[in-house]
C-alpha cells in the first residue's frame, strides 16, 4: 500500500487468458493447436468489437488459462485485433466492481464500453493501453482485460493469490 491508499478491495487470482491477433487465424490454428495441442472449445464473432476469434485452451478446471486466436472481420477496421499481435492479457478479478471503482478512483484509465459480457460469457472490461491528462494510468502498450472469477475460480485461486 502506498500514498495513503486503504487496502485494495480486489485481487488479482491469475491470468485468465491470453489473446493473440494475426490476419488470418488459421495460421495461428496451426501452431497452438495443431503443434502446441490447444483445444479449441469455441467461437466469438462480434461486428462492434471487429473480432473473429477462435477461443482454446490449455489446463482444466479453475486454472485453465484461454489462448483467444484473433482475426479482425474487417482489416482495415477498428479495433486492429491483428495490429499488436500479442492482443491483450486478461486477469482473473474477485471482485470486478470494486476494482473498478478503486482503480478509477486512482486515475486509471479504462477503455471504453465499460463492464460487459465478454467472450467467455464473464464479466468483463479493458484497462486502456494508453494514459491520458485525465486518467494518467494505463497498461503503458499493453491492453489489459479484467475478468470477473467464477466462485470455483476464486475459491481455487484466492490462497495462491494471497501467498
Amino acid at each position: 500500500m502506498t500514498g495513503g491508499d486503504r487496502a485494495r478491495p480486489f485481487a488479482v487470482l491469475g491470468i485468465q487468458q491470453v489473446a493473440i491477433g494475426a490476419r488470418d487465424k488459421a495460421r495461428l490454428r496451426t501452431l497452438w493447436v495443431d503443434m502446441l495441442g490447444l483445444e479449441p472449445t469455441g467461437n466469438f464473432r462480434s461486428e462492434r468489437e471487429n473480432v473473429d476469434e477462435d477461443i482454446c485452451s490449455m489446463g482444466s478446471g479453475a486454472t485453465r488459462v484461454e489462448v483467444d486466436l484473433m482475426q479482425p472481420i474487417d482489416p482495415e477496421g477498428k479495433p486492429a485485433v491483428h495490429a499488436t499481435p500479442l492482443n491483450h492479457i486478461g486477469l482473473w478479478i474477485d471482485d470486478l466492481a470494486a476494482a473498478v471503482a478503486w482503480l478509477t478512483a486512482r486515475g486509471v484509465r479504462f477503455g471504453p464500453g465499460g463492464v460487459r459480457k465478454g467472450a467467455a460469457g464473464y464479466d468483463i472490461c479493458f484497462l486502456h493501453p494508453k494514459a491520458n491528462d485525465e486518467f494518467p494510468v494505463a497498461g503503458e502498450g499493453v491492453l489489459i482485460e479484467l475478468v470477473q472469477a467464477p466462485p470455483e475460480v476464486v475459491a481455487a485461486l484466492r490462497p495462491a493469490a494471497a501467498g
